[in-house]
């Protein structure tokens, strides 16, 4: 885009400017390709606009991303301040939390009851 000057205008100043006739867009052509149902791919200012855009839309998906089925989501009461130790650590802190049970795990059996 060299050449190319970006200019950034309010709606309202745009909508001034097509009223002192100082609009560089033709909205009669605007208009027949609307009336006509032309595409943008079909127009030679913006080609394969709408094509690519389909496409980008097509690979979206809702939502969050697939996990990798090893996890479960569950509900927990933890003291707040082990809460807040691992929160403080930052984006993460959950994978870290995991980790950490993980590691204890390796070297505690599951099956030992030590209640404070």
């Amino acid at each position: 885009m060299s050449g190319s000057k970006l200019i950034v205008k309010s709606s309202e100043e745009m909508r001034a400017a097509r009223e002192r006739g100082e609009s560089r867009s033709d909205w009669d052509d605007v208009r027949r390709k609307i009336r006509e149902g032309v595409e943008p791919e079909a127009d030679p200012d913006a080609p394969d606009a709408t094509a690519l855009l389909e496409e980008e839309i097509a690979h979206r998906r809702a939502g969050r991303p697939a996990g990798s089925g090893n996890k479960e989501q569950v509900s927990i009461r933890l003291d707040r301040n082990v809460l807040a130790a691992f929160r403080a650590t930052g984006k993460g802190w959950q994978t870290r939390m995991n980790d950490a049970l993980s590691d204890w795990l390796k070297h505690h059996s599951p099956n030992q009851t030590g209640r404070r």
